[in-house]
């Protein structure tokens, strides 16, 4: 099945690494084109580029302030992408939970003064003390 174009679909406009660099960037508050291409390191024509996709899509609103066009995100776009993920929480939560349990016990094996198999020194013994 072809992809849909990213001017319509934002999972896909999102897949762009450099399109949510910007948005990560707009996180933090309005900017000018120019100012995301300084921040960003990036062409302002590759900008403005990734800019027009993600207004596409509905994910920056523009508004004109004199002769200047100040981009943001808008949060709320992004809520299919949010409801998506969401649906893998309890998976994660679940991993994570079995993860907590097995760090516990490796550090209560470590809690035990370092005696046994475990002992660092054990398998690289300093070679001024031999």
């Amino acid at each position: 099945m072809a992809r849909a174009p990213t001017t319509t679909d934002t999972f896909n406009a999102v897949a762009e690494p450099r399109r949510r660099e910007i948005l990560d960037t707009l996180a933090g508050g309005e900017l000018s084109v120019n100012d995301l291409a300084d921040r960003l390191g990036l062409a302002q024509p590759l900008v403005s580029k990734h800019l027009a996709v993600l207004r596409a899509v509905g994910l920056v609103d523009v508004r004109e302030q004199g002769r200047q066009r100040l981009y943001r995100p808008r949060g709320e776009a992004l809520r299919p992408i949010y409801d998506w993920v969401r649906r893998y929480e309890d998976t994660w939560s679940e991993r994570f939970a079995r993860l907590d349990v097995v760090l516990d016990e490796l550090r209560a094996r470590g809690d035990r003064g370092g005696k046994g198999d475990g002992d660092a020194a054990d398998r690289h013994p300093d070679p001024d003390h031999a």
